[in-house]
């Protein structure tokens, strides 16, 4: 058992290495050809696709066998023929097309693996030409009488034959082959991705039932076969471009009026299908490019993330950092009140009281400014009553006040019911605006903030606006805005606009 296990998996060396998994791959892809070559027609050769679709497939190292395996498929077909057609036809032509259909592939899988998915349709149309080049060339040499058919008419017949067969099952394979890669763009199935899907067997049906009694009828039914295949196509890019092409070439291929004979050929269905296989080239480029720009809109979305995640970050570190100093600045603070408190006490000790008052009410005039100081550093009372205090008992509204041109704030909401960090940088960003104005403009300042809930998510709006209703913010304030409030803005998902007199800002709990 152990010996078997390793033939099979090394497999045996005659000049070259011959895997039993190769072999097997090339008698079952033999037999899936013949399968597909009995429901093909010269319209609709699903062979050609076949082929196409276990090249993209396969690794390079076993595309020998598929070579093998597609001429033991057309030996089988062409070798009865050879009395009547040739022996020299029939060995050359089953010689001929598989491994000019690998070359091409081989040219194009570079850029299918690393480009955009709508080489597929380079790659199907110059395979199909290739192939029907090939049958009729072979035709005109080497048969003893050439068909009666013109050359332009086959080609014409065989290459839109061959193309939709290709576009039938190459998308599919190449779909499954990069189903790791970019996997965010497949997009969740949804009731109408499944609808839209079922939508194009049903119109093929319905089609088949009354083409008997109405025609016309008929194919407009195999025209409202786009109708989904464009939405399946809007709603998940390339991936739904090839299932939306797959599907609409297969069910046309097995719904296509057929005499059963070799050349057996439906003029009406031929017209829809070139149609159709403009269409199908029209849906992956539009898939192609769809999924393009997703991607493209994906990767700025995911980079501008990690740039607000790290300038989040950042701001949470200079905060703790603030927050640190203004602590170490209380406990200094503490220190030189209790120190001067007890200097005080020696004082009315040693029968000097006057002087103690002096010492007490200058120090405790000088206490208040030195935590004033410490509180906009960083405002430690916001952690405890929220922002709306913080802006209201702590130092910044000591500074405001000194101006004379800070209005009483117009405040609405609960803010304590945001998050702390959401709250600092709110009160940032606000004193920085309201710094702004009172540095570039003139004129009375109003601020005003409301926070709640919305169907975003909570929230909180702040405004800081010269009182004038005619005044306009000038450039250069402006573009200070942008370039010191911005980052902090949207750092928390939100906004900054400067509208005519005055500043708005939106803050979001993110």
């Amino acid at each position: 058992m152990e010996v078997f296990g390793q033939w099979w998996r090394k497999g045996t060396r005659i000049g070259i290495r011959i895997h039993p998994c190769g072999l097997f791959l090339a008698a079952a892809f033999a037999v899936t050809c013949w399968a597909a070559r009995q429901t093909s027609l010269d319209q609709f050769y699903l062979v050609a696709g076949l082929r196409v679709g276990a090249l993209l497939l396969v690794p390079l190292r076993y595309w020998v066998f598929l070579i093998l395996g597609d001429y033991a498929h057309l030996a089988y077909v062409v070798l009865p023929l050879s009395d009547e057609l040739g022996i020299a036809w029939s060995i050359l032509t089953p010689a001929c097309i598989m491994p000019t259909i690998a070359a091409i592939v081989r040219l194009h899988k570079s850029v299918l693996q690393n480009g955009s998915p709508a080489w597929l349709i380079s790659l199907a149309a110059i395979a199909a030409l290739a192939i029907s080049s090939i049958n009729i060339a072979m035709a005109e040499l080497l048969w003893p009488v050439p068909p009666d058919i013109g050359i332009l008419q086959r080609l014409i017949r065989y290459s839109v034959g061959d193309f939709l067969g290709i576009l039938t099952l190459a998308p599919l394979a190449f779909a499954w082959r990069l189903r790791h890669k970019h996997a965010a763009e497949v997009g969740r199935v949804t009731l109408i991705s499944v609808g839209a899907a079922v939508a194009i067997p049903v119109l093929a049906v319905a089609s088949v039932y009354v083409r008997a009694e109405q025609p016309w009828l008929s194919g407009s039914l195999l025209f409202a076969m786009g109708m989904p295949a464009v939405l399946l196509t809007c709603l998940h890019g390339w991936r739904g471009a090839a299932a939306a092409v797959s599907l609409v070439n297969l069910v046309m291929g097995i719904t296509m009026p057929s005499t059963g004979q070799p050349w057996s050929f439906d003029s009406t269905t031929f017209v829809i299908q070139q149609i159709l296989a403009v269409v199908g080239i029209t849906l992956l480029a539009l898939g192609s490019s769809i999924s393009h720009h997703f991607n493209r809109l994906r990767t700025e979305v995911i980079a501008s993330s990690e740039v607000i995640s790290q300038t989040r970050k950042a701001h949470t570190a200079s905060e703790l950092s603030l927050r640190e100093r203004a602590a170490d600045m209380n406990r200094i603070g503490e220190g030189i009140d209790l120190h001067l408190s007890e200097t005080a006490d020696w004082l009315i000790r040693q029968g000097h009281p006057r002087v103690a008052e002096n010492l007490i009410s200058t120090s405790a005039f000088y206490s208040r400014k030195f935590r004033a100081q410490a509180s906009l550093v960083y405002p430690t009372a916001l952690e405890h009553v929220g922002l709306y205090l913080a802006l209201q008992i702590g130092g910044i509204s000591d500074v405001w006040q000194s101006t004379e041109r800070i209005l009483q704030p117009r405040l609405f909401g609960d803010p304590c019911r945001l998050p702390v960090a959401l709250q600092l940088a709110t009160y940032r960003a606000l004193t920085e605006a309201v710094s702004l104005l009172l540095q570039c403009e003139q004129g009375q300042i109003r601020v005003s903030a409301r926070c709640g809930r919305t169907r975003f998510g909570s929230g909180i709006v702040v405004v800081a606006a010269i009182v004038d209703p005619g005044h306009r913010l000038s450039d250069a304030t402006i573009k200070a805005v942008t370039d010191r409030l911005a980052g902090r803005v949207l750092s928390h998902g939100g906004t900054v606009e400067c509208r005519q007199n005055r500043i708005r800002m939106l803050l979001r709990d993110t």
